[in-house]
């Protein structure tokens, strides 16, 4: 599923050749969350090479406390030649211009940069649903991702090309409230799971007809308190794609 892909992603760093002294190229990929941080090895096929680590993100959320995390799970890992994060907000070339659910200080800040800077290692950053997404799409034809966990996040494919910077979660979805609003963590602890998945159910309903999507997929920690009947283009995917998609950024 993993080969093939081709994000629409500038960044600055140009990568290393597939082959380093005539071996494997290894990627470490991380996942920036509004609660936890995670981290895994990958080879140059996006296949696992080492377990899921995971620390709980810090608060407050600041760049500097965030890459401290970063640096803390990767001296933990095998050595690595490169670096793919995923970052829950809006990232342009290398650098994140929202982060509601982390700290304003965000906004603004050359990622890729810092974290190739101290890590020692070529770095690049996207939104984390669009590299949940890569690790999802068929690549064929209009494809949507939404991820559910401390916020709402969104990716829209077409024929395996990301459109950039789709960002849904604050937009209004039901009366005055957004998307993120009714259908993030908080809104899930407040209502309950019944009335979280009515709210779930409408959202789908919209997406659908604003975007005729010939298929859905929904990932995030909390699509475990989905229990709505799904039509059968929508796909539940596992986390772990929010990792495994990171290799797409080395990929031409």
């Amino acid at each position: 599923m993993l080969t093939e892909k081709k994000p629409v992603i500038n960044q600055s760093d140009a990568p290393p050749s597939d082959v380093v002294n005539q071996r494997v190229v290894t990627t470490l990929a991380v996942d920036i969350g509004g609660s936890g941080t995670k981290v895994i090895l990958l080879d140059q096929a996006g296949q696992p090479l080492s377990e899921r680590a995971r620390v709980k993100t810090p608060s407050p959320a600041t760049p500097e406390s965030v890459m401290a995390a970063i640096a803390k799970l990767a001296a933990d890992q095998p050595s690595f030649d490169r670096v793919s994060v995923g970052f829950p907000g809006v990232v342009r070339n290398g650098i994140t211009y929202t982060a509601v659910n982390l700290d304003r200080s965000w906004v603004g800040f050359p990622l890729a940069e810092r974290l190739t800077q101290q890590l020692q290692r070529p770095t690049k950053v996207a939104n984390d649903a669009d590299i949940q997404g890569f690790g999802a799409i068929s690549r064929t034809g209009v494809e949507l991702v939404i991820t559910l966990g401390t916020g709402f996040g969104s990716a829209l494919f077409v024929n395996g090309h990301l459109v950039p910077n789709l960002e849904m979660a604050h937009h209004r979805f039901r009366k005055t409230e957004s998307y993120e609003e009714q259908l993030g963590r908080a809104a899930l602890e407040k209502v309950g799971k019944e009335k979280w998945n009515r709210r779930l159910k409408k959202a789908i309903d919209a997406l659908e007809h604003l975007f005729n999507y010939d298929r859905l997929y929904i990932g995030g920690g909390e699509t475990k308190n989905i229990t709505l009947k799904l039509a059968s283009n929508i796909e539940i995917v596992p986390n772990v794609l929010g990792l495994l998609g990171g290799i797409a950024l080395w990929q031409d």
